[in-house]
């Protein structure tokens, strides 16, 4: 298979090359051309801009088309379109963002975010209604052969985001750790490992459809996610008053989000059903702490283009909410 792939190597994009080259299939990577140049040495590279720069693509073919990096309607029409007589079918990594949190129906069918004014390119403010704009601008130029991956958080090594690997490096650290909400909330993230590995397995069978890909494939609660990354004491302090002193949802406090903003949860029998698999949650936990440790500390870059810290909750903010909730509790 010749697949084409449109965007960034940070992470997804880096496990969609290594796997797609370790199974035998030539790469051409189009991005800007910032990334380390010793990546991928067997991968073709291609500079260009995805705003206006997609020349270096026409009159090229490929067998899949990959886009990583789609954020805004307009942009991803130019690929699409100039993509639409040279590659036979287009993958979309969407996103669970889509779906309005308030939704009880986040099945592939339910109602997706819409913007008061479809022209917006406010990505930071409008990532989930953008995503919705983009899937309709591909599914209306491949139809059948458009695959839409609606992703939920996706972990493991080389994650700048650290939305997940707080937790594991945060329990072997020891000490009272602050845990957020309720224990018996559900929670959901899939190793981007295995979802390449499914987006793979979809292009080779030249299926498409639209597919929420997350994980695991049976309900995991926050306590027990916490309980298999280690075993510090765990202090569980409620949405109220995490809430009342301002702590950042997923930003700040990874994983969690108040009940009275809604909840993330996505069906995934769908993609089950097409095949998605998940490696054990312990090899997840081991493999990213093994990557944590040695890492330079990463730098993530939101939807929007603006650098940021990865989402970790401070220590010296961990103790003091520690302190003003058991003061509050008595």
């Amino acid at each position: 298979m010749n697949l084409l792939v449109l965007g960034g190597t940070v992470f997804l994009g880096r496990h969609l090359v290594e796997t797609a080259i370790s199974r035998g299939h030539q790469v051409t990577l189009f991005n800007r051309g910032r990334s380390n140049p010793r990546l991928f040495p067997d991968a073709e590279r291609v500079a260009g801009e995805r705003d206006g720069g997609l020349e270096p693509l026409r009159g090229r073919r490929w067998d899949v088309a990959v886009d990583t990096s789609g954020f805004v309607p307009r942009v991803v029409r130019q690929s699409v379109e100039l993509l639409s007589g040279s590659v036979d079918g287009y993958t979309f990594i969407s996103t669970g963002s889509v779906y309005p949190l308030l939704s009880a129906d986040k099945s592939e069918e339910g109602p997706v975010v819409r913007l008061e004014d479809p022209s917006s390119e406010d990505v930071g403010r409008d990532y989930g209604g953008l995503k919705a704009l983009c899937e309709e601008v591909v599914t209306d130029v491949y139809g059948p052969k458009a695959l839409v991956v609606r992703s939920g958080l996706i972990v493991g090594p080389h994650d700048p985001t650290g939305r997940f690997t707080y937790w594991v490096t945060r329990m072997p650290r020891g000490g009272e750790v602050l845990a957020p909400g309720a224990p018996d909330r559900e929670v959901q993230f899939i190793d981007a490992r295995d979802q390449v590995d499914w987006i793979l397995d979809m292009a080779e069978a030249a299926r498409g459809g639209t597919y929420n890909v997350t994980g695991p494939a049976r309900p995991l609660t926050l306590a027990e996610l916490l309980g298999r990354c280690g075993d510090a004491p765990l202090t569980w302090v409620g949405d109220d008053f995490l809430e009342q002193e301002r702590v950042g949802p997923y930003m700040e406090m990874p994983l969690w989000v108040p009940a009275s903003a809604g909840e993330l949860h996505m069906p995934i029998d769908r993609a089950l059903a097409a095949g998605l698999r998940h490696r054990d949650l312990d090899a997840t936990i081991r493999d990213t702490r093994a990557w944590a440790e040695n890492a330079p500390e990463p730098v993530a870059v939101d939807a929007g283009g603006r650098v940021r810290r990865p989402s970790q909750l401070a220590p010296d903010r961990e103790r003091e909410l520690l302190r003003r909730w058991h003061d509050r509790i008595g």
